[in-house]
């Protein structure tokens, strides 16, 4: 059978507190692979704590969280991205004083001395094509629309 539709996470009976404030209680779902999934609510029904708790930011208080059928704890965005697991968060995790480029490389270069910066501007662009992205990659994160942000924090996902 053809992989690209089994089962790539499952969250069973997570609950998570802060405090006396019950964020999610008991919240079971999966999502396969190959396919687009939108989490959708009400405000404060607990959409980006979920999330949040895929990508590492917080631990759930109980419940299990499975990867491709094994339980796994993420207690780090580290753990998530060696996953092939990424977010784009709702608000924009972008440095405004520097160019889209600058921000997609910022902490995946091993050095700023030492940088390719042709070959990087060369595989970013490919990444843009690939995607239909109409991003200017030497243009100041200040200066884009709210939408081109968006599109810049995908491309830091997908320079992963």
């Amino acid at each position: 059978m053809n992989d690209s539709f089994h089962e790539a996470f499952s969250f069973c009976n997570i609950t998570k507190n802060f405090g006396s404030l019950r964020a999610n209680d008991n919240v079971s779902f999966s999502v396969l692979n190959g396919g687009i999934h939108g989490v959708v609510g009400e405000n404060g029904a607990g959409k980006s704590t979920i999330m949040k708790m895929l990508y590492g930011m917080f631990p759930p208080d109980s419940g299990e969280i499975f990867f491709k059928g094994q339980q796994i704890k993420i207690l780090a965005p580290e753990t998530a991205i060696a996953l092939g697991i990424g977010m784009v968060h709702q608000h924009f995790m972008l440095v405004p004083t520097l160019t889209v480029w600058q921000n997609i490389i910022l902490g995946r270069e091993p050095s700023l001395w030492k940088l390719n910066t042709p070959n990087i501007l060369k595989h970013l662009e490919k990444i843009k094509e690939a995607h239909g992205f109409q991003v200017d990659l030497n243009a100041k994160v200040e200066d884009l629309a709210v939408g081109q942000q968006q599109q810049v924090e995908i491309l830091k996902l997908l320079y992963r």
